[in-house]
């Protein structure tokens, strides 16, 4: 299943419009938020952590599945306390709720008033539950002469214990009350002070949640102690787990958990905060609907006496929620293919082993930074097609990468574009696998796009063109390396420097490494939708060249024979090629014309592409161009038509076919996003012979192809990167059967 992992960072103005209202003082660690993660790994999952700002909707768009397309639902972990304003925990589930997607922990309602602790007194009281006397002050003019002393200070909506004293008379409860409207700007909820000893039980599920082992806070037997906020931050008070409590106690903190739970509608987990006098009376305090999960607090204390471990606890509190939202069915099937199997037994028992898309997985995206620091390295080395110094300086960054680990290289000298590369991690004749990228990029340095991240999208100069499935290879063969698979794998990768430019240098290697190669697969970026390439259209370049030799003692020459004329009658002509035939077209990429003075134009220039799907069609088209710009040899004009570039489809064979139904097959088990598709965009793996199973599109996620604006989708380096790596370490089996 697909698991998103979302919590906020402290003071994030940059992930906000406005600074608006109380800011959060809420935060989880970074470490508990990568262990929250790498435990739904260990489960499993395919996690993404993400940020709970402004970006939180279309990071989740990108990573989340489309159940509504017959997609297997995924979830979100929530982890967000949320940013500033009223009522933070809240923000994520409604935003959560908006755009129908399920998660872990309560609803909107719940966590507004569990985390409003005047609403939590009275639905509580209402209820019959014990809680103790309390009043609500927003001035310090309402305090009564007859208060009873001592009593506890707390605003209205924070956690934490901020806020939180213990106060004895009136004159300082006014001046706290004054302060603390001041500070929090809101009013304050005081309750008559309990002393005694403090409880906090856990509570796991939801029809017939488990009650977790109680836990006391040791007060060091001083019935007057409270936990303050530099309690909890600089030295928590001891915890006794489980608490020493006779089984009658026990059974009544257990049904008041229970009561309350039930009574302000929450879901899937909870702490609640308990007091109890010297005469045994129970008192709540209240309840906490994002129990914290560092490993020092009182619901992971409580577990671990449970005998969960952290991991089997992350991964039963994911799975009462997916039967919260799907039903048992959904948590069987989830069970069955996940090594941390679902329900309180099962989910205490590990598999003997991690299986290896998981330990990838885990591993790729833990090292997301240094992909984006790898792709950003590329991105500033200029490797326009036509600078071959730039070419020849990422071939040799690139290869440096790879010599790290472990493959040979070796140089076939190209003097027109650059150094094309090929290397092996082998001394075999013949390769598993045969990867194939390009060195170089269509993009003059004068339109250069510096490396840029924004709102989930990398942009740059070649990130969709090339160096996205650079560092999409470079991560995978490390995360395979690390996982010590990488040697059982013969494989090789072919780079080369004249994509951009047809290819037509690169053709003779690429047939001649693929030949040696039982399947081969193309680094291209995929479309927005994750697109597998099995079929392209082939292309044919034209430039076309027209002059008009001036004629003595021809009168109406210029008008006859004005060449704009000509070229528009020409183009009109070409564009119904469009129509004619099926699953074929042409693009005029440029026009020039140019003259001397004001006299017409006596120069033009144009280039064509024309794509076609079938072979066969190849000729006529050619034919068709030369008889459309014949003219007689009597005419001034003069036009001389020459072939550029070509490259032929790229063919659905059935070798393609199967080849992509085995790479499907693992983006399901994955759950990485494939679908097959046919692109008018050439190949390099065109030349490539149809009895060896070859598929293009590899790389990140991609858009903005062929303009300035091009990016990747920074969601997809992991999830591509896991599919090339396992697709990879797949091929010692037979892809063509």
């Amino acid at each position: 299943m697909k698991v998103a992992v979302i919590y906020n960072k402290q003071q994030d103005v940059e992930g906000v419009i406005n600074v608006f209202g109380m800011q959060n003082q809420e935060t989880y660690n970074p470490h508990t938020v990568e262990r929250v993660a790498s435990s739904l790994e260990k489960g499993g999952h395919n996690v993404r952590i993400v940020d709970g700002n402004i970006n939180v909707i279309e990071q989740l768009e990108s990573f989340m599945p489309r159940v509504v397309q017959g997609e297997q639902p995924g979830m979100v972990f929530n982890m967000a306390y949320g940013i500033q304003g009223v009522s933070r925990y809240t923000h994520i589930p409604s935003l959560l709720e908006m755009v129908g997607i399920p998660y872990v922990g309560s609803s909107p309602a719940g966590h507004g008033i569990a985390l409003d602790k005047v609403t939590t007194k009275v639905m509580v009281h209402a209820s019959g539950l014990p809680t103790a006397p309390y009043w609500v002050f927003f001035s310090p003019d309402q305090i009564p002469d007859d208060l009873p002393y001592p009593v506890i200070t707390k605003p209205k909506m924070e956690a934490v214990s901020l806020g939180i004293e213990v106060v004895h008379n009136k004159a300082d409860l006014q001046e706290t009350i004054s302060r603390l409207v001041e500070e929090f700007r809101q009013p304050v909820l005081v309750e008559k002070f309990i002393p005694g000893r403090e409880f906090a039980v856990g509570l796991l599920g939801n029809q017939d949640p488990e009650i977790l082992p109680v836990v006391e806070i040791d007060l060091a037997g001083d019935p007057n102690a409270i936990q303050t906020l530099g309690d909890k931050l600089k030295t928590p008070r001891e915890k006794v787990c489980p608490a020493k409590i006779d089984d009658k106690l026990k059974a009544e903190l257990a049904r008041l958990t229970r009561e309350t739970f039930r009574t302000l509608g929450i879901y899937d987990f909870c702490r609640v905060d308990f007091r109890m006098d010297d005469l045994g009376n129970l008192y709540i305090l209240e309840l906490n609907s994002m129990a914290s999960l560092g490993t020092t607090g009182s619901y992971v204390t409580s577990a671990k006496a449970a005998g969960y471990t952290f991991e089997s606890l992350i991964n039963r509190m994911l799975d009462v929620a997916v039967e919260r939202y799907f039903g048992k069915q959904q948590l069987e099937a989830l069970g069955e293919q996940e090594p941390l199997v679902s329900g309180l037994i099962k989910g205490l028992i590990k598999k003997s082993s991690t299986p290896l898309h998981t330990r990838l997985r885990s591993y790729l995206r833990g090292n997301l930074p240094t992909m984006e620091t790898s792709l950003q390295k590329m991105v500033e080395i200029n490797s326009y097609v036509r600078n071959i110094d730039g070419i020849n300086a990422l071939g040799q960054w690139v290869g440096n990468a790879l010599s790290r680990l472990g493959f040979q290289r070796e140089v076939i000298t190209r003097a027109e574009f650059g150094n094309m590369l090929y290397f092996t991690n082998h001394s075999s004749d013949t390769n598993d696998i045969l990867v194939i990228g390009q060195l170089d990029n269509p993009s003059h340095f004068q339109d250069f796009v510096p490396f840029a991240e924004d709102r989930g999208k990398i942009y740059g100069t070649g990130v969709s063109c090339g160096k996205g499935g650079l560092a999409i290879l470079l991560t995978a063969l490390q995360a395979l390396r690390y996982t010590r698979s990488l040697k059982k794998v013969k494989c090789g990768i072919l780079l080369v420097s004249d994509e951009s430019a047809g290819g037509r240098s690169s053709k003779p290697l690429v047939v001649d490494y693929a030949s040696k190669s039982r399947a081969v697969v193309g680094l291209q970026g995929a479309g927005l939708a994750g697109e597998l390439i099995v079929s392209t259209s082939g292309q044919i370049k034209f430039n076309i060249e027209i002059n008009r030799v001036a004629r003595k003692g021809k009168a109406d020459f210029k008008d006859k024979y004005d060449l704009v004329s000509f070229i528009s009658q020409k183009i009109t002509n070409l564009r119904k090629l469009n129509d004619e035939v099926e699953n074929q077209s042409v693009t005029i990429t440029s026009i020039d014309t140019h003259g001397v003075g004001d006299q017409p134009p006596d120069h033009a220039s144009l280039v064509l592409h024309i794509r076609y799907r079938k072979p066969e069609q190849k000729e006529a088209l050619e034919a068709q161009v030369f008889k459309l710009f014949e003219v007689p040899a009597t005419s001034p004009l003069k036009v001389h038509i020459s072939r550029g570039s070509s490259r032929k489809p790229l063919l659905e064979t059935p070798a393609n076919t199967r080849f992509f139904e085995k790479i499907g097959q693992l983006a399901k088990v994955l759950e990485v996003r494939v679908q097959k598709i046919h692109t008018d965009v050439p190949s390099i793996l065109s030349p490539i012979s149809p009895e060896i199973p070859h598929i293009e599109g590899l790389g990140p996620v991609t858009g903005g192809l062929g303009t300035k604006n091009e990016y990747v989708v920074r969601d997809s380096l992991i999830d591509r990167s896991v599919l090339l790596a396992y697709t990879i370490v797949q091929s010692t089996k037979d892809f063509s059967v």
